[in-house]
């Protein structure tokens, strides 16, 4: 069974930054995908980036540039770095981890974020 808790979501003024964390735990040896979705309301859930256990990282094109993904395999945490935020960044964010290729994926309880002046 793998847990997810995620933390960072908040309220932020457009232009500002977010950093939102999510730690996996349970029977994990190692991960092999970890990411990042987002759901703003009315909208489907989509792809904010994501990052394999070698580095290997995909971005949205709305957020490449702006947004950057890490992750930490000693810790089984994943990190979304949010700079330039938008008001169209405004969404729940879900964190998702996929433990060994081809497996189902686990989801995180979501997290709020609302860039607004």
């Amino acid at each position: 069974q793998v847990q997810l808790v995620e933390s960072g979501g908040g309220l932020v003024q457009p232009g500002g930054s977010l950093r939102l964390s999510c730690v996996a735990s349970g029977s994990i040896f190692s991960i092999y995908l970890m990411g990042w979705y987002r759901q703003a309301p009315g909208k489907q859930r989509e792809l904010v980036a994501d990052i394999t256990r070698g580095g290997g990282t995909k971005y949205a094109d709305s957020v490449n540039g702006r947004f950057t993904i890490s992750r930490d395999n000693a810790k089984n945490t994943v990190y979304l770095q949010m700079n330039s935020l938008k008001p169209e960044d405004t969404a729940v964010y879900y964190c998702k981890v996929v433990v060994i290729f081809g497996s189902a994926p686990h989801w995180g309880q979501g997290t709020q974020v609302t860039v607004s002046s």
